[in-house]
């Protein structure tokens, strides 16, 4: 049974992809910066993408690494650098120095645009680390995850339950539900299609209309929206709103304004998985539904 290295595995993906994983029976090395509660078939290791150490340590004995670990929201361009392209550095070396050969990277469907925003040039940069490796690897770029656990998109839930879609301008998107993203990877553990990129998505030709994905939202919160799509200068002024109130916390960054603000970020059918690797299982109005239902459980929803 193959063991797995992951980064990333406190977070919202790396946690689906863990249980998962665990599902598989596949014993997997985790690294988290604080100790994590034990559980059966995890052995977690203590450290960061900056500690060779303990990347070094995350690798030793493992048969696949899967980087799920990144920085999405940043301050500043050297610390997007730092934490992407500088961390899949450091999983790469520590990959290759203990005999690691399989690396499965997720990136991010912002490194194809990586004028457009720091993020998506850390991603671009991180993704040029993986290509030049000597290691048999393969990169995933995820449209928008959603799903229960989700902090992300949880505002956009919230306002929808007020009747409002505050939109970005008009643009069409593409989505994937955490689940189908986590069983990819999986399959990636269990088959390698050689040095590929893929661009997965929930099955949806050509995406969504940034006020079709809202609508849906709204179905799932019980209200019927109002998309109000907002040009990219009040946006920006949103922007500095939100870091006014919520400082390092704000969900609405400069960065974010950036990509999102660009018409078309839809998988790229040219990318997407062979069918007898992977498919997506879990319809997004239906997906969504379910997200909505743990916000309520969770009391997230307000």
């Amino acid at each position: 049974m193959k063991t797995l290295a992951i980064t990333g595995g406190t977070g919202f993906v790396g946690k689906r992809l863990i249980a998962l994983a665990r599902d598989h029976d596949y014993p997997v090395r985790a690294l988290a910066r604080r100790a994590q509660p034990a559980r059966d078939g995890v052995t977690w290791i203590e450290g960061s993408l900056e500690d060779t150490d303990s990347l070094a340590r995350l690798n030793d004995g493992a048969d696949v690494a899967i980087h799920v670990a990144g920085v999405v929201n940043a301050p500043t361009l050297p610390d997007f650098l730092r934490g992407n392209a500088g961390g899949t550095a450091n999983m790469i070396a520590a990959a290759e120095v203990t005999g690691v050969r399989r690396f499965v990277h997720v990136s991010s469907l912002s490194a194809r645009e990586p004028k457009l925003s720091h993020y998506g040039h850390s991603k671009q940069l991180a993704e040029a680390e993986v290509r030049a490796s000597r290691l048999d690897w393969t990169i995933v770029r995820p449209p928008a995850i959603y799903g229960p656990g989700d902090m992300e998109l949880r505002d956009v839930f919230r306002i929808a339950r007020m009747g409002l879609a505050l939109l970005p301008p008009p643009g069409r998107m593409s989505v994937i539900h955490v689940d189908d993203l986590a069983r990819l990877l999986i399959a990636l553990v269990e088959r390698d299609p050689g040095r590929l990129v893929l661009d997965p998505d929930d099955g949806v030709s050509g995406g969504w209309s940034h006020t079709d994905f809202a609508r849906a939202v709204g179905a799932a919160v019980g209200r019927s929206v109002l998309p109000l799509p907002l040009p990219k200068a009040l946006l920006s002024l949103a922007a500095r709103a939100d870091a006014a109130v919520r400082g390092t916390g704000a969900k609405l960054t400069q960065d974010r304004v950036g990509y999102m603000s660009h018409p078309d970020w839809t998988s790229d059918p040219k990318h997407r998985p062979d069918t007898a690797l992977w498919q997506p299982e879990i319809a997004t109005r239906a997906g969504l539904a379910d997200t909505a239902k743990w916000y309520r459980a969770n009391g997230l929803l307000g």
